[in-house]
């Protein structure tokens, strides 16, 4: 796994975890990174240094008390998972459903599914509510 110090248009920072340099690359190219913050998707990676033996650079998780990576990631876990019990589930049609729920042309409801960036950087815009899901916790089998 590789971990990029990663960061939105807003300057919201925040990290990614990768299984190889190339799914950064490859996930940026089809639109799939966004900010956990404000769901932007303009997101780059920031200038880190690297990780020497016998320096301070090492300790840059040090600041994380034990077990609390772990804990984000269970709390984001239960968040998707409240979604996707309670919320409607409508694909690709997204970002048009969120913005007629809005307009009070479609039922008002919880919804969710896949939007382009552009499309939800176009709904911020225009005041309609979308946040980001969590992702969906890594497969047991895809982990090293």
């Amino acid at each position: 796994m590789i971990k990029y110090a990663l960061v939105c248009e807003r300057d919201h920072r925040f990290e990614g975890w990768f299984g190889a340099s190339a799914d950064y690359d490859e996930q940026q190219a089809r639109g799939l990174l966004a900010c956990p913050v404000c769901g932007s998707g303009a997101v780059r990676k920031q200038i880190m240094a690297p990780a020497v033996a016998g320096t301070k650079a090492q300790a840059s998780g040090a600041d994380l008390k034990p077990g609390m990576r772990e804990m984000v990631m269970e709390a984001m876990g239960k968040v998707r998972a409240h979604v996707e019990e309670n919320f409607d589930y409508v694909g690709d049609a997204f970002a048009r459903e969120a913005r007629d729920i809005h307009d009070g042309k479609s039922e008002a409801r919880g919804i969710y599914g896949e939007a382009s960036p552009a499309d939800v950087k176009k709904l911020v815009e225009d005041g309609v509510n979308v946040a980001p899901l969590p992702p969906a916790p890594p497969k047991k089998t895809d982990l090293n």
